[in-house]
């Protein structure tokens, strides 16, 4: 049998999505917990890894167990074995041909970036931060220039194991609400870092440090040493992965933190 569970976690305490040595990373957390409520040695696939220090409103995994038990099991018996940080928010069973990762059409994220002279204290961990005023129109003008298919490059980790850097973006929006500003992606696939890399460029844009227009000359000269450093983890969300409706399973989930619809 296939279960699809969907879970949130603050990435702050973790070493990110995937099972390292050492441990201490969301899918170790997980697959001991799941293994406790089946039984025996349960591995979880994720529609898409995050980095340390990176949170996910909406992580959608996957995993395979011949252990008969009720739904609530894999809910609230789950959450019982794992650690503060991470909850499993709903599972589903599914047919064998689903995969969380291959069978999403798409992903969002999510950046919260708190724009005042002081550092913060309660949104520590959860939010990024600059203290310089940060001009929106100037990022909404660079961020136009996103959506559609292009080369990536500028905005890939040199670690990145992608086998293309051209992905098909399909929402590149900035807004503000009070101290913060939120960054909304999608896309069909994400490089790794790709989402960073293009918050510290908008916001080199938002600080003017270079005219809107600097961005879409980065974009199409696909070379990342001239696109700004990559931005802080603390404010990444990994709002959810994009499924067709024939899967039956709960949309992009959670507006957290808060921003403009999906």
């Amino acid at each position: 049998m296939r279960i699809a569970l969907g879970l949130e976690y603050c990435g702050t305490a973790f070493r990110g999505w995937q099972s390292q040595a050492g441990g201490g990373t969301v899918q170790d957390a997980l697959e001991a917990a799941l293994s406790a409520i089946a039984g025996s040695p349960t591995a979880a696939v994720c529609a898409g890894r995050t980095d340390a220090g990176v949170h996910a409103s909406l992580q959608v995994v996957h995993f395979d167990t011949t252990a008969l038990r009720p739904l609530t099991a894999w809910v609230r018996g789950v959450n019982s074995h794992l650690p503060d940080g991470v909850a499993v928010l709903w599972a589903q069973p599914v047919e064998d041909e689903f995969h969380a990762r291959f069978s999403a059409r798409g992903r969002c994220y999510r950046y919260f970036l708190l724009n005042r002279p002081q550092r913060p204290g309660l949104w520590r961990g959860r939010a990024g931060w600059h203290h310089l005023p940060l001009d929106l129109e100037a990022m909404r003008q660079a961020a136009a220039v996103l959506p559609g298919e292009h080369d990536f490059s500028a905005f890939r980790a040199a670690e990145c194991q992608a086998k293309s850097p051209v992905k098909t973006m399909t929402r590149a929006e900035v807004s503000r609400q009070g101290e913060f500003f939120v960054f909304d992606f999608a896309a069909s696939a994400f490089l790794h870092h790709m989402v960073r890399n293009l918050v510290g460029s908008l916001v080199h844009v938002g600080k003017g440090a270079a005219p809107p227009a600097w961005l879409g000359d980065v974009l199409r000269q696909r070379e990342r040493k001239l696109a700004a450093p990559t931005f802080s983890p603390d404010g990444l969300y990994f709002r959810g992965p994009i499924y067709e409706p024939r899967w039956g399973l709960p949309p992009v989930g959670g507006d957290f933190p808060p921003g403009p619809a999906p």
